[in-house]
């Protein structure tokens, strides 16, 4: 290849290259993890609680009553995401998940009322949800949740 031409193929190679990297950064904006010190997150994430969580796990996040014992069906009352309940328990990445596919999906054999939210909630309105469920737990409870985080990336 001439000199002209390799001049021009790797101007072409880099902008390409500059040109899929702004696209790839348009999402950028979307969250890909929680972030309860995020108002607008939070904020975002509490109407979507509203809309999708809150008539089963509480419009407090309080749970269902007696959460830990099952119901006539043998399956289990949703839990509180308050401190109370076992949220906190998880990584962040097991609570998208469970969110996005429902239990069910990931624990074989497992019968849940909780249905997944794949088809009706976007990845980033299950992060913002769980920025809002996040933003209302006491700092040592979030340290607590932190460390199981970095036990799971």
């Amino acid at each position: 290849m001439r000199p002209a031409a390799r001049s021009l193929f790797g101007s072409l190679v880099a902008g390409t290259l500059l040109i899929a990297g702004s696209l790839s950064g348009v999402a950028s904006d979307e969250p890909a993890k929680p972030d309860p010190n995020d108002p607008s997150l939070v904020a975002r994430g509490k109407v979507v609680y509203d809309e999708q969580c809150a008539s089963c796990h509480g419009a407090k996040l309080e749970g269902q009553p007696d959460w830990r014992h099952r119901l006539p069906s043998s399956r289990m009352p949703a839990p509180p995401h308050d401190p109370t309940g076992h949220t906190w328990h998880h990584s962040d990445k097991q609570l998208f998940d469970m969110t996005k596919l429902g239990p069910g999906a990931l624990v074989p054999g497992y019968e849940s009322d909780m249905p997944g939210f794949k088809d009706k909630l976007s990845d980033a309105d299950i992060w913002a949800v769980l920025s809002y469920i996040e933003s209302t737990w006491p700092p040592e409870i979030r340290q607590l949740q932190m460390r199981m985080n970095a036990g799971h990336q």
